[in-house]
């Protein structure tokens, strides 16, 4: 069944109005008439609905049926140091496919790619965008918050709001004594913790002087295996070792 995030209430008589972009789909993208069925997911719940009206708008009633949650049990969040081209589209897509909660683009070292707030502002409504269908194809309950690009001194600020902390250091990776990133997780599932914050520089990686001011305020370095992975597969490895541990 397609899938809609909406924001507007039910009513009292658990029925919701579809405008905007949402019924434009529904009604001239998917054809769907009166009587089909769409699931509408509205804070986090997923609701089995019928179409009872068509229009400029979509009316839909909940049938009495919901759809269990695909969300992790953890929340994991992507902070990354700004990519060249578009690879935080795809950070963002499979990200989201994956189970990413939040993606918090930042501006690295090493990060070449800079954005003006004019410019930042734009490429986050486009990375909303991506993770919204992304969320709605996957059949996701929640899309994940994608932040407007920070500075690095203001994500240190930011590293307390999570249980855990974990950097992902190429000169880690190099070492012959690795921090392997599974017994890393493994605590953290021992643990029951909540919240992950996985911090991923651009092209280059981190640099020392970012790596040890995160260490500072708390974080752990991780190998995510022997070899060196692209900027743009590293959080979706991790994503996909978390998904494994937890699920």
């Amino acid at each position: 069944m397609q899938r809609y995030f909406v924001d507007e209430p039910f009513t009292n008589q658990n029925e919701l109005t579809i405008s905007g972009e949402n019924a434009k789909h529904i009604l001239r993208v998917m054809r769907m008439e009166v009587g089909e069925p769409i699931v509408v997911v509205q804070q986090g719940t997923a609701y089995i609905c019928e179409i009872i009206q068509t229009g400029q708008d979509v009316i839909v009633k909940q049938t009495g049926e919901t759809l269990s949650s695909p969300e992790m049990p953890i929340q994991v969040t992507i902070a990354c140091g700004l990519p060249k081209g578009d690879k935080l589209d795809l950070i963002t897509q499979k990200g989201t496919e994956l189970g990413m909660y939040a993606l918090i683009p930042f501006a690295a070292e090493r990060s070449v790619v800079k954005w003006d707030d004019k410019k930042g502002e734009k490429k986050t409504e486009r990375l909303q965008k991506i993770a919204k269908e992304a969320a709605e194809q996957s059949h996701r309950t929640l899309i994940p918050e994608i932040h407007n690009p920070i500075t690095f001194k203001q994500l240190l600020t930011t590293v307390s709001n999570y249980d855990a902390i974990f950097i992902a250091d190429e000169e880690d990776a190099k070492s012959d004594v690795r921090t392997r990133f599974a017994d890393k997780l493994k605590k953290v599932y021992d643990n029951e913790l909540k919240s992950i914050l996985l911090i991923f520089g651009p092209e280059g990686g981190i640099s020392r002087k970012e790596a040890s001011s995160l260490i500072e305020a708390g974080g752990q370095t991780m190998s995510l295996g022997p070899r060196i992975l692209r900027a743009e597969t590293a959080p979706l490895y991790a994503l996909a070792a978390i998904s494994y541990e937890f699920e």
